[in-house]
């Protein structure tokens, strides 16, 4: 059974992984106030489960093995057995516990982990896209295009900063613009809907790009994200409309969520696709989407966005909760499992 536990501290030393569905990434927080010590990273489909990979990873990385494990996993966390959406892998926190001797386990849903990073950001860690400036102790909301859409806010109240995760990728997403209202009856619809996700996403890309294609009269055909990204630096005209396109709808949707909570604090921008489309989240198009929000322009104008340069940002918000998890007003009911040392 799972132990509802209202945690104001962890044991030493903290096992931090954050588990994709193609790979797996781990750190180490080694006492409180230890920087984030990488420790390994490896292919899912390498190992039968979490505990193969971690003794594989991890162990001949540490003299000292790992009290506390807090993990990141992209879905919903439901029950003792927690299956991976795009991975072969089922997380089972009390059999981790069983294997690699730990005292607890604590999994969170991964852009709960990146919300958690909001506030320890600086420096090279972001790099800010237009104008606006951070007000302190305010609401923050990342939003990741990766294989899906995540989005997260971070809510700050009573002193206290409150991740909010949920499934924020699949609000609808509409024509504006009448280059818009010329390309969207090209987009083949999903469930009979038109869901950011299945646009602004790794996945949604190849659909976007065969509607620019149609829209252009052009004979294209793009299987992956990747191959779209590639044909954008050699300035191939469907992949540069496409991007464009994307990155004015991804400006739109950041926009309402900056609105939906007023993010004073910033709108992040993190996942696999951003990186990888940096000069057109900086070229204006982006921007002007976000702050296209009449009646309210002059408030878009003073949110802030960034782009996340951090590399492992799902590990940094998970390891700054291990550090200060006093800091976080995170729901653990359900996603805490303590051994029997630590059932008092």
């Amino acid at each position: 059974m799972s132990f509802s536990i209202d945690t104001k501290s962890f044991a030493f030393p903290v096992l931090v992984a954050d588990i994709g569905g193609t790979n797996a990434r781990f750190a180490l927080v080694d006492k409180p106030g230890a920087p984030t010590r990488m420790c390994g990273k490896t292919a899912t489909a390498g190992h039968p489960d979490i505990s193969s990979a971690i003794r594989e990873a991890v162990f001949p990385e540490t003299d000292i093995k790992p009290r506390t494990a807090i993990i990141a996993v992209a879905g919903p966390v439901t029950g003792d057995t927690i299956p991976l959406t795009n991975a072969a892998w089922v997380i089972e926190p009390l059999k981790m516990i069983a294997d690699l001797g730990l005292q607890e386990v604590v999994v969170l849903n991964d852009f709960e982990a990146q919300a958690l990073a909001l506030p320890g950001y600086t420096g090279s860690d972001i790099e800010q896209v237009g104008a606006g400036a951070v007000r302190d102790a305010s609401a923050k909301f990342v939003l990741g295009p990766g294989t899906g859409l995540g989005a997260a806010a971070m809510i700050y109240a009573s002193d206290t900063w409150i991740p909010v995760p949920g499934e924020g990728g699949h609000v609808e997403l509409g024509p504006v613009t009448p280059e818009d209202l010329e390309i969207w009856p090209h987009i083949e619809r999903v469930g009979g809907r038109l869901g950011a996700e299945q646009l602004l996403s790794g996945t949604g890309l190849p659909r976007l790009a065969r509607a620019i294609s149609a829209y252009l009269q052009a004979d294209r055909m793009f299987e992956t994200a990747a191959s779209i990204t590639q044909a954008a630096e050699d300035n191939d005209p469907v992949a540069v409309k496409t991007l464009e396109v994307f990155a004015r709808g991804l400006g739109r949707v950041a926009g309402d969520f900056a609105l939906t909570v007023l993010a004073r604090g910033g709108v992040y921008l993190t996942g696999g696709v951003t990186p990888r489309i940096t000069r057109f989240l900086t070229d204006g198009g982006f921007r002007a989407a976000f702050e296209a929000k009449a009646p309210h322009e002059a408030l878009m104008a003073k949110i802030p966005t960034f782009i996340v340069r951090h590399p492992d940002p799902a590990l940094e918000g998970l390891a700054s909760f291990a550090r200060t998890p006093e800091a976080f007003a995170v729901d653990m009911q359900g996603r805490h499992w303590a051994g029997a040392a630590t059932k008092a």
